[in-house]
């Protein structure tokens, strides 16, 4: 087996969902997660597969095993209802499971951990978290596991989701909460394998933020984010200003913006801590 650790990222957006990012100056979910396990770990390998692509081969059995660590974007897909495109990535969570490969994700990944396990996921009545989610806090759980390491008990972190984690599986524990979202990160074991997953964003950057909301200008004025989508434009340059001069403590302050998401070494704590905590381990055992 090579030393080189080898990565699988699912990049859980359809072909139109890609498109649209990409039309509004965003990278897919897949290259932004290839660029941030990178960061983590250099000496990687990573394939991007798109499982709700009606011709992706997803990979099964012993091909799974060839992977020491699976890897989880976010997605505009909803997963508590049917769909030709999310049925696949379910049946390969849990595929991933039984291989005992680990696993990790932000946000479409949590809903996937939880739903592959046996629990449900369902719209937040609360409506959209957008931006940056605020003082996110760890669980008495949260605090003792080993993906929080070096990490503050409460954080803000990016965060792009409509729908929440509402019943646990077994084997599911809470790990993290905050006043809009109950569940803002599980650990899920099951079948003998292990998922550790984020309904936050780590992956993202101010800029990629940036050009998220001005590809969701009109969705999000509609939703009551802004006035108008002159407003919401105001923001998105906002953002992208911050990202190339990060000493604008004008903006900064305006915003509400500190050390939590623009230091990458505490943003990508969870990033950090699976891939030593998990998958390095894991894969020792397994040579």
């Amino acid at each position: 087996m090579s030393d080189k650790v080898r990565f699988l990222v699912l990049d859980g957006y359809s072909k139109e969902g890609r498109e649209d990012l990409q039309a509004g100056g965003a990278s897919t979910a897949g290259s932004l997660y290839e660029r941030m396990l990178k960061r983590c770990h250099p000496d990687c390998a990573v394939d991007i597969l798109y499982p709700g692509d009606p011709d992706a081969s997803i990979p099964k059995g012993a091909a799974i095993e060839q992977y020491d660590g699976i890897a989880w974007t976010g997605s505009s897909l909803t997963i508590h209802k049917p769909d030709p495109k999310v049925t696949p990535q379910i049946e390969f969570a849990r595929a991933a499971f039984e291989a005992g490969v680990p696993s990790f994700g932000s946000c479409w990944a949590a809903q996937i951990a939880v739903v592959a396990a046996g629990g449900l996921c369902a719209e937040n009545p609360k409506g959209r978290e957008m931006g940056i989610a605020r003082k996110i806090e760890l669980t008495a759980a949260g605090r003792a596991h080993p993906m929080y390491i070096g990490k503050r008990s409460v954080f803000d972190a990016f965060i792009s989701h409509d729908d929440e984690v509402t019943h646990l599986p077994p084997g599911g524990v809470v790990l993290s909460s905050n006043s809009f979202t109950h569940v803002q990160s599980v650990a899920v074991t099951h079948n003998g394998g292990a998922f550790w997953s984020l309904q936050y964003h780590p992956e993202y950057d101010l800029h990629e933020l940036s050009r998220l909301c001005y590809c969701r200008k009109q969705k999000l004025t509609e939703k009551g984010f802004f006035l108008n989508v002159d407003d919401a434009q105001v923001f998105v340059d906002q953002l992208e200003t911050l990202f190339q001069d990060p000493s604008r403590k004008d903006i900064s302050w305006l915003l509400g913006i500190d050390e939590d998401v623009i230091n990458d070494d505490l943003r990508l704590r969870e990033v950090y801590n699976w891939i030593e905590q998990l998958v390095l381990p894991t894969k020792a055992r397994r040579s």
